[in-house]
């Protein structure tokens, strides 16, 4: 059942750049872009996963060799959050508005 708190400032970092361009992104990507540390992204990428907010896929790699790579991508609910908080205007950085923690 997902829950109905506010996203978190690490979920929103996340949620602009995988918003923006609107793609296919590996973790490592994701995590190099946002600043969050393993520890922090790849359970918030599981999590939004299981709320049907982000879908997820193994993608073979483009270099010989190399192992299949896991890359996810907002699912349309997903992509309309991340619009819903950039409308917001809300700095990632700043505390949820009251509404959100409502």
């Amino acid at each position: 059942m997902p829950r109905s708190r506010a996203p978190s400032p690490a979920a929103r970092r996340l949620f602009q750049e995988l918003a923006s361009p609107w793609s296919w992104r590996h973790g490592y990507d994701l995590s190099r872009v946002t600043g969050l540390k393993s520890g922090t992204l790849y359970p918030l990428l599981i999590r939004l996963n299981a709320e049907g907010l982000l879908e997820a896929e193994w993608r073979a790699s483009e270099e010989p060799g190399r192992p299949p790579r896991h890359v996810y991508r907002l699912t349309q609910s997903g992509l309309q959050l991340a619009h819903a908080l950039a409308a917001e205007g809300q700095d990632v950085t700043e505390s949820p508005s009251p509404e959100m923690t409502r």
